[in-house]
This record gives structure tokens, sequence and C-alpha cells, in this order.
């Protein structure tokens, strides 16, 4: 795909979705990292549905940590993988206050080293936190940015690194929700709604759905 063209693909998905953010629900860069740790295997309407109790009862590192391990998995138990969480959202929060003095630290390397916390949670906290050009591959962002041709990939890891080398860099602060939530509402993985697509002109998809239904 030629640079014109992927120029043209986020300039139109950037009119179509004029203000793309994360649709966790935080009041702070704490509660997004926890947030965001909760999203792995999960949608972010369960998370929300979770966090809304559990920064209720928690809403600071500190107070995590009075929760315990087994207060926490009592908050989080609809979604996957709770017990792993729990223990995860723990050891960080210890570690935020150990090491960090409360605060989410703002480099990838400190952050990948918080238990739970991988190079996709950390790239979301540097990009909707800190606002750097990241864009962390999750399956709304593999599958779209294959699918619309953009890249050729087998992996999230080399997904990212064609996308940053790829994305114009005026786009690059908000690629990444710009293809999650084009993935999550447009271009669907079982029924892409390829006739209400902004770029399905410039999509190299063979297999377009031709009505909204079909």
């Amino acid at each position: 795909m030629s640079p014109a063209t992927i120029a043209k693909i986020f300039r139109s998905l950037s009119d179509s979705l004029p203000d793309p953010k994360t649709e966790l629900v935080f009041q702070d860069h704490y509660q997004l990292l926890i947030a965001v740790m909760l999203s792995a295997q999960a949608t972010d309407v369960s998370v929300n549905r979770v966090t809304a109790s559990l920064f209720k009862a928690a809403p600071t590192p500190e107070k995590m940590v009075k929760l315990g391990e087994k207060g926490i998995r009592k908050h989080i138990m609809s979604v996957g993988l709770f017990n792993t969480k729990a223990k995860n959202i723990l050891n960080t929060s210890r570690i935020l206050l150990d090491v960090h003095n409360g605060e989410v630290p703002r480099t990838r390397e400190a952050l990948e080293a918080l238990p739970g916390v991988g190079q996709k949670t950390a790239g979301v906290v540097l990009n909707v936190a800190y606002g750097e050009a990241t864009i962390p591959v999750d399956t709304h962002v593999y599958r779209v940015s294959n699918r619309l041709g953009l890249v050729r990939t087998k992996t999230p890891a080399e997904t990212e690194k064609q996308l940053l080398a790829i994305v114009p860099w005026m786009f690059l602060p908000k690629a990444h929700h710009l293809l999650i939530l084009h993935g999550r509402y447009v271009c669907k993985a079982r029924r892409p709604l390829c006739v209400s697509c902004c770029v399905q002109l410039l999509c190299e998809y063979k297999e377009k759905t031709a009505t909204a239904d079909s």
C-alpha cells in the first residue's frame, strides 16, 4: 500500500472519529493502569462494570493494598483470569508505593517491570496517560490493520513495529484508538459493516460484505 493511500485511510478514519479515546472509565493514571491490566481477555464493558465498585472501594494504590488480594478478587470475579489479575494488581500497587512514590512510571521499561504489565498494557498507558505515539496492538488493531492492507504481519509485535513505521506522524498519537474503534464498531471480526465503512474504497480486503447485514 502506498504512503498516499495510507495517509488517506487515516485522514478518513480521523474525520469519522475526530476525538477517539479509550472507552475504559478511570479518574487518574493509576486507575487507568489497573483498568488496562483488567482488560486482558475481557471487554471494556465488563471491565467498567467491575471497576465501578473496585475503584469506589480502592481508588488509590494505598487503599488497594489495604483491600488485599481477597478483597480485590471479590470485586473482579466476573472478568477472566481474575485470580491472577487480583494478585498482579496487589503486587503492582505495592511496587508503585515502594519504588515509584505511588505514581505510575512513564517509561516502558519501568511499566513492563510491574507484575501483569506487558508490552500492550505499557503501550496503552504511555499513549493514554502520557500522550506518547505508541500503537499497542490488540485483536482489533491486528485484524483491522491486516484486513485493510496497511500491514501483512503475523504477530502483535511485528504489527506495532510496521504501523509505527508507516502511519503519518500527525496521526500517530491517535492511530491506536482509531483502529480499535473502527474494528469494534465497523470492521467487525465476523461481519464487517463494509457498506458503512469510510475507507471501503481504499481497503484491500477481498471479501467485503455487500450489505450491512450480509
